[in-house]
């Protein structure tokens, strides 16, 4: 015996304590000659072993409790059934006779373990050499019979404890109702086979049932022993590998427990209240203590049983509890009812069945009377007639291992057929060969059969002795006449076949409940694990510009994406651009064809008007090419609003500064002439060089050059194209994000482009300031140093507009709009300063625009000393010098006086010019100012200074003029000249002073 202990490496010392355990209890049941005083004994050539849970499990100080009709009696008698249908049956083991030892586990492994001693009785060689009996005489031993083979046992938990005492005596063992995965272990149960399949079928078949109804968070209920923790173990590990099921918790009933332990169990199931589906692999005892724990607690209806084949379709688990197993869905092995059995079962009385030891117990039960007065039971005084019949005067359902009990006993007959006709081909009996042969041969046999059952499925076994797995799925279902039953509604044959639509829930359920730790996430919100519990997760929302990859991860669209409404895909972000219609190109563009539309009016205007006094005064040339530069400004409005292609973004980068270039750079000509003319006339009376209009082209187009230059190698080194920046809107809302259709012109090239015009219109404002005190009588500097202030003021308004809108959405339309309505002011405030004056007096005083006489180079300059003389404050003068200084110091050259006023002199020889001017004309375009005072404004000139002359004669006590009587109006006549010691020149009539030549 020592190798079979030392057979299984991997569990040396719990076999050995096995060992010492069955050698204890046999020495013990020899020396008491214990025999079972409950068993049945049927006579036979060949011996097979029954265990059947006749009794349940009873109480500390009895083994065995009440009897158990369906899975004790029923089994029990299937077993006696197949016996003898075996035993008439002249095919199968011809002349060979099948006997039986059948005893009662009581649902009590340790007490299945002592009554399993009796199967291995023959095969203890007995010393009997030291016992004598009182008279000297060697004892006479009764010889037990030889048991062959082991049908059972039903519990797990008793198959494996007597699995591991069967095998040490080479005891074949065919179970018909364990299922536990731990005997599939071939190098632990080497001797045990089932013709049920075992429960990681049935585990698996729970998984996909799971799956199918859409749970994901369940809780396990188990029995104490190896069918529960088993079952719940090989449940934990292919739902693991199957995935998406996560076990909230595991409880564990213990062995003999108290109504207390099943109240504490519901409550930790109550406890996780979001794990409905209860997975429960326990006795008939501990499902009913469950249920009835259920229904204290008023939680009738919150659960949803998933029961195993030890529930099944049985009535004895859910007797009186039916309102809280309603909605359980149970599985049971495929079988069919057995309708010889039936036939059988329902015939047995008292009378034709006293073989069986417990059936008087059984006859009590089921008809609930007393046929002795010694009977044990007390709770009622009914006596039974002997007359009942079983299906007619009681309820009968056959039970669910019926079949297998029978096609185990089949199957080892069949094995020892197969054995007697190889062994004694010869003999129609047993053979010398076959009693000697080992139970590893019938083993071998047994393992190797293969026939068709009692239900007509074919019964054969795998390498680990197990049976196919084959289940019918039941659901406890309330029926139209109100009485709950087990309804079918599919089966599992290696993959699932379910009928959801017959499915019926609790009360009050629409549909399929949920049993799930947390529920689905929304389409957008990826699953935020929880530590520990891979079904149980946050839903956190995929913000900004993320898009749900996958259930857990969530991932950020490409730079030109954004997540669509779902977030479960990117799509492209639109692409936008200023539109004509929106409000911010509506104003800019209106402002522009205003300005359009005057200046080509103005620009007619002196086409029209091109030889007339006042347009030829105002410099045609320059004032033709500034009128070009103020439309270009007007223009660039719509090519900045216009959509951006690659010829839109080239005239761009040309006109966005050509345009204030052309503008800026003729207004710089013009206030430089009109400085150094001044500057030069102070010193000289010689006129200043490159002051003819050809200059003045020439030096304005000099200017406008250098940004087409600048330009130019713009369009070498940066090539135009468009771009698409994404940057710009991309706002936190991803549904607001907007691509941005634009010219490929950073901020910077833009100021760049900008910077050479705003240049020069910086260094035109500075010589209008030095040539604002210029008479505006005499030239157009005042009108300029006007422009050019305004100017100034609308370009300092732009730059922290348009620099401090850069980080805006709106930056596009805010520096677009921005950037045009200013050029657009710019230009219109040229235009209406510089020009809107002469247009209005071309068209609504034309008499005011005619020929006058001009005055000499000298006179201009000298008028504009003598004004710029008068304009000192008389405050910083001495007394008097303010009035008399021009009376003291009138002009060296007495033509250019105001007495004799000839403004527009008719020769070049009285003009003063250089020599070379030929001609008044090119006097006039050589660049002195043209139009000089009217009439009334020399007048006017006149009577002021005569007044402020006389007035400083007066108080040098010089001879007062007399008023002369003749000589036209409004003249002084030459009646009297004095000399005074306080001037230098001849006082004339009317106060003024005519100078002394040197």
């Amino acid at each position: 015996m020592a190798r079979y202990a030392l057979g299984t490496k991997q569990h040396p010392r719990f076999l050995w304590r096995v060992f010492w355990l069955t050698r204890t209890l046999v020495d013990f049941a020899l020396s008491q000659e214990v025999y079972a005083p409950h068993s049945i004994r049927i006579e036979g050539h060949l011996t097979l072993g029954g265990l059947f849970p006749v009794h349940t499990r009873g109480t500390e100080s009895t083994p065995c409790g009440d009897i158990k009709k369906e899975n004790g009696i029923h089994r029990l008698e299937a077993m006696l059934y197949a016996l003898d249908q075996i035993n008439l049956d002249d095919q199968l083991l011809p002349n060979i006779t099948l006997g039986a030892r059948v005893l009662d586990t009581c649902s009590r492994d340790t007490y299945a373990l002592e009554q399993s001693l009796t199967f291995v009785q023959a095969l203890i060689q007995k010393d009997t050499s030291d016992v004598r009996c009182t008279n000297g005489e060697p004892p006479v031993f009764v010889k037990p019979e030889k048991v062959v083979g082991v049908v059972g046992a039903s519990a797990s938990s008793v198959s494996i404890m007597v699995a591991n005492i069967l095998r040490l005596f080479q005891i074949p063992q065919i179970s018909y109702a364990s299922t536990a995965p731990e005997l599939s272990d071939d190098r632990r149960y080497d001797f045990f086979s089932r013709v049920v399949p075992p429960d990681s079928f049935q585990v698996q078949a729970m998984v996909d049932i799971i799956r199918a109804l859409g749970w994901t968070y369940v809780s396990t209920v188990a029995s104490e022993g190896s069918y529960g923790e088993k079952g719940v173990e090989t449940f934990q590990q292919i739902s693991k590998e199957a995935g998406g099921i996560c076990i909230a918790q595991s409880l564990k009933i213990p062995h003999n427990p108290k109504l207390e332990d099943y109240d504490k169990a519901v409550q930790q199931l109550l406890d996780m209240h979001h794990s409905r589906a209860v997975i429960i692999f326990a006795s008939e005892e501990d499902i009913r203590g469950v249920l009835n724990a259920t229904r204290r607690a008023n939680q009738v209806g919150h659960f949803l049983w998933i029961g195993s084949d030890s529930w099944g379709s049985k009535s004895s688990p859910i007797h009186q509890l039916e309102d809280v197993a309603v909605g359980a869905v149970t599985i049971l092995p495929k079988r069919s009812s057995i309708k010889g059995f039936d036939e059988y079962f329902t015939s047995l009385t008292l009378e034709n069945n006293r073989r069986n030891v417990w059936f008087a117990e059984f006859w009590e039960e089921n008809f609930d009377c007393r046929l002795l007065s010694s009977s044990k039971r007390e709770d009622t005084s009914r006596k039974c007639t002997g007359q009942e019949r079983i299906g007619i005067d009681s309820k009968y359902e056959q039970e669910g291992k019926v079949q297998f009990v029978i096609d185990a006993v089949y199957a080892m007959a069949y094995a020892l057929h197969n054995i007697q006709r190889d062994l004694c081909p010869e003999h129609s009996g047993i053979c010398p060969g076959m009693e000697a042969a080992e139970g590893k041969t019938l083993l071998k046999y047994i393992r190797n059969v293969s026939f068709n059952g009692s239900a007509g499925t074919s019964v054969m076994f795998n390498k680990n002795g197990d049976a196919p797995g084959r289940y019918d799925l039941f659901q406890f279902q309330m029926t139209n006449s109100s009485v709950p039953e087990y309804r079918p509604i599919g089966q599992w044959v290696e993959t699932l076949q379910l009928r959801l639509e017959e499915m019926q829930w609790p009360v009050g359920e629409p549909g399929v409940p949920i049993s799930v730790c947390s529920l689905p996430c929304k389409t957008g919100e990826r699953k935020k694990r929880v530590k520990g519990m891979p079904c149980c997760w946050h839903c956190e929302l995929c913000d900004g510009y993320q898009y749900q990859y996958d259930e857990t991860l969530c991932r950020l669209c490409s730079y030109d994406m954004r997540p669509d409404p779902n977030r479960t895909t990117c799509q492209p972000i639109p692409i936008v651009k200023l539109e004509w219609h929106s409000p911010w190109a509506v104003i800019p563009v209106f402002l522009a064809m205003l300005g359009i539309i005057a200046t080509i009016f103005v620009m007619a205007t002196f086409v029209r008007y091109n030889d007339t006094p006042i347009v030829r005064a105002s410099g045609r040339e320059l004032s033709y090419v500034l009128l070009t530069g103020i439309f270009l400004c007007y223009i660039i409005t719509f090519l900045m609003i216009a959509k951006p292609d690659v010829g839109v973004c080239s005239f761009r980068r040309i006109f966005l500064g050509l345009g204030m270039s052309i503008s800026y750079a003729a207004l710089l000509t013009k206030t430089n002439r009109i400085y150094r003319i001044f500057e030069q006339g102070k010193q000289t009376v010689t006129a200043p060089r490159f002051i003819s209009p050809t200059s003045q082209i020439a030096i304005t187009s000099s200017l406008i050059c250098l940004q087409l230059l600048g330009v130019l190698i713009w369009f070498a080194v940066d090539p135009p194209n468009t771009v698409i920046d994404y940057d710009e809107q991309k706002t936190m809302n991803p549904n607001l994000a907007r691509g941005v259709l634009k010219c490929d012109i950073t901020d910077l090239q833009m100021i760049c482009s900008l910077g050479y015009s705003i240049l020069l219109m910086v260094t035109c404002t500075i010589y209008a300031i030095k040539t604002r005190d210029v008479p505006e009588d005499f030239n157009e500097a005042k009108p300029i140093g006007f422009t050019m202030y305004t100017t100034c003021i609308v370009w300092l308004a732009f730059i922290p507009i348009f620099f401090g809108t850069a980080q805006s959405a709106e930056k596009l339309y805010i520096q677009t709009t921005t950037l045009t309505i200013s050029m657009n002011l710019s230009a219109s405030v040229a235009l209406g300063m510089l020009y809107m004056p002469k247009v209005y007096v071309i068209i609504f005083h034309p008499e005011l625009n005619v020929q006058k006489r001009k005055r000499s180079f000298k006179a201009v300059v000298t008028a504009a000393t003598m004004s710029s003389r008068l304009s000192v404050k008389p405050s910083e003068r001495p007394n008097g010098e303010a009035k008399s200084e021009l009376c003291e110091n009138p002009p060296t050259d007495p033509m250019s006086g105001i007495l004799n006023w000839n403004p527009w002199p008719t020769t070049a020889e009285e003009s003063g010019m250089p020599t070379g001017a030929t001609s008044v004309t090119a006097a006039r375009d050589s660049g002195i100012p043209m139009e000089g005072p009217s009439v009334t404004e020399a007048a006017a000139f006149k009577s002021e200074r005569t007044e402020e002359c006389m007035e400083a004669s007066r108080s040098t006590n010089t001879i007062s003029p007399r008023p002369s009587t003749t000589g036209p109006p409004g003249t002084v006549p030459w009646t009297r000249a004095t000399r005074t010691p306080s001037t230098r020149g001849i006082v004339l009539p009317g106060g003024l002073v005519l100078p002394t030549p040197p």
